[in-house]
């Protein structure tokens, strides 16, 4: 029997509403092939300010460290909201977890269930087989390089070093060999930004280690169009931080619901996985939140940190079910659905699983 040693932040808001779902349906795959999952709980974002003084304390980040993956719920709230340059927020803790483990390829995932299809905004013809796996770098560009104020005015500077492109298009090049696809598109700003330009330049020199890899560019004003005109172009696109940050949200609505989208940060330490919607903490404990994205996260933690690709398969392949069955969540709820809350959207999966 397999063991691995996962450290679980809850979080904020929701986030121990639906981190209880994802170990809840991990013993259900626990059960079914015969692993075993230690779990360790430790604080990060507000939780952490309150308890500790920092969005990250060091037991925090010991625990990870010695951790073979980590679960991340959410974190933030009007709480802890502040404009202070100096202040301390909940998202420090995120941004520094992802600097100290070393997690620089952000991974999110947005496939379309067939049982979702008319919940979209966007017609189920333009959506219908999308499959698309966004690739962001995580620990470079705008939200890591110098800031500041200066009497009336701000600044926050894009700063990139050719091997953080390199070493990310490197991955979205062999995440698309995975994926058994030969399509890589890269976005940037090549027109008007100089760290656009480097990028662009680094992404080719790069790919051409990759005889079998297409790679294309796009500008992301076009890419933002195209992701709503014509999903269905797209395969593995990687980007810089905040573009990848803007546009994976955008991505994230084909499929109805931010509850629904998972990700996945890999790097140099162990993995971080995490729902990429936020704390929402007006329905903490209320047991309406969509736990999907957190249970979809766990299956990418069974695939990327340990390897294990029926089992991760065995989570998604549950989740069609229970949507298929005609259950849903508050957020992805329509008329002649059964609504059910996060505990029972966890017990369905698990059931399944």
């Amino acid at each position: 029997m397999a063991q691995f040693k996962v450290a679980v932040l809850p979080g904020d808001g929701i986030g121990p509403d639906i981190t209880a779902e994802a170990v809840k349906v991990l013993g259900a795959v626990a059960a079914r092939f015969g692993h075993g999952f230690v779990y360790t709980e430790a604080l990060i974002g507000g939780a952490a300010i309150d308890a500790a003084g920092s969005p990250l304390p060091d037991e925090t980040l010991s625990v990870c460290e010695a951790s073979d993956a980590v679960l991340l719920g959410a974190i933030g709230g009007p709480k802890w909201d502040t404009t202070d340059p100096n202040g301390i927020r909940p998202e420090q803790g995120l941004l520094g977890i992802r600097k100290a483990l070393g997690l620089y390829a952000n991974l999110r995932p947005v496939r379309i269930f067939d049982a979702l299809i008319d919940s979209s905004t966007v017609k189920p013809e333009v959506i219908r087989g999308v499959d698309i796996m966004i690739v962001r770098e995580l620990t470079g560009g705008i939200y890591f390089g110098e800031r500041g104020r200066v009497g009336d005015m701000a600044y926050d500077t894009e700063t990139y070093h050719a091997f953080e492109v390199e070493r990310i298009v490197r991955k979205a090049c062999e995440l698309a060999r995975a994926r058994g696809t030969s399509n890589v598109c890269s976005v940037d700003k090549a027109n008007v930004l100089e760290s656009s330009r480097l990028w662009r330049e680094v992404a080719h020199k790069a790919v051409a280690d990759y005889p079998d890899i297409e790679l294309w560019d796009l500008l992301v004003d076009n890419c933002a169009m195209q992701l709503v005109k014509n999903p269905r172009q797209f395969d593995v696109v990687v980007m810089s931080n905040m573009f990848g940050d803007i546009l994976s949200d955008e991505a994230s609505m084909l499929s109805g619901s931010l509850g629904m989208l998972a990700s996945a940060s890999l790097g140099d330490g162990p993995g971080l996985y995490e729902p990429s919607h936020g704390s929402a903490p007006k329905y903490t404990g209320m047991d309406v939140a969509n736990p999907t994205a957190t249970v979809l996260s766990a299956a990418l933690m069974l695939r990327y940190s340990f390897g294990l690709e029926e089992e991760a398969a065995s989570i998604e392949t549950a989740i069609e079910r229970v949507l298929a069955d005609g259950f849903r969540t508050k957020d992805i709820f329509e008329e002649g659905r059964e609504l059910v809350g996060t505990s029972r959207m966890g017990d369905l999966v698990a059931e399944r699983v």
